[in-house]
């Protein structure tokens, strides 16, 4: 478990009368259950929710991205995040993306339910997706960037809307609240204790590629 010190521990000791006690038991179950590093997001400026708490007046993930502490104590200490979200209550969860954990890959929030109705109807497994009001996210299993590069150049032509959240990559998960709003699962996990299954990302980006190009289904370059 990582120590947060003399200045992270007093910013991480204010309370919030208003917190959701649905987001400890979510981070637990990630963090325990699942074994997903998890750690606490910078969360919205409660005074103008689309800006988010950290120094960066441009920020454009404002809430969903760790800020104090940082990515690196991502954590599957269940000591460790119930301390975290017993003081900071409403804090979205964020997941450290790689390693053992799920990566992602995502794309703006219209052309992704076009895109992911066009995979249902070739019949193409999917497994958790993650979804805010701009944007969702398709769960995919751990791959190396050697991977990633690789399969991008196969492709003739890769939208720009497409990102990637791979190694040293972070994702906001439900439920929680960011600067753009409610964080969801637009296809939830299976209940059950086991991690759920995710697909291998060279299916979901020859899938969600193919979709996107197809005519009315391309994304703007978001």
């Amino acid at each position: 478990m990582r120590e947060i010190l003399g200045k992270r521990r007093r910013l991480l000791s204010r309370r919030d009368d208003d917190g959701r006690p649905e987001l400890i038991g979510a981070a637990l179950t990630y963090a325990t259950q699942w074994q997903w590093p998890v750690l606490p997001g910078a969360a919205p400026d409660p005074e103008a929710r689309s800006r988010c708490t950290c120094p960066d007046a441009e920020c454009t993930v404002p809430g969903a991205h760790p800020f104090d502490p940082g990515l690196l104590a991502a954590t599957t200490d269940g000591r460790m995040v119930r301390w975290w979200w017993s003081n900071r209550p409403t804090a979205p969860i964020v997941l450290a993306t790689g390693g053992g954990a799920p990566c992602a890959v995502s794309l703006p929030a219209l052309p992704a339910a076009r895109a992911l109705a066009a995979l249902d109807r070739a019949g193409m497994r999917l497994g958790p997706v993650v979804a805010s009001p701009s944007r969702w996210a398709v769960l995919v299993r751990p791959y190396t960037m050697e991977q990633l590069g690789e399969l991008l150049y196969a492709k003739d032509h890769v939208p720009g809307s497409l990102r990637f959240h791979g190694e040293g990559g972070y994702l906001a998960l439900p439920p929680g609240e960011t600067g753009t709003g409610e964080v969801r699962w637009e296809r939830a996990p299976l209940p059950g204790s086991a991690a759920p299954w995710v697909p291998d990302v060279e299916a979901v980006v020859d899938a969600v590629v193919d979709a996107l190009t197809r005519t009315g289904v391309s994304a703007p370059e978001l």
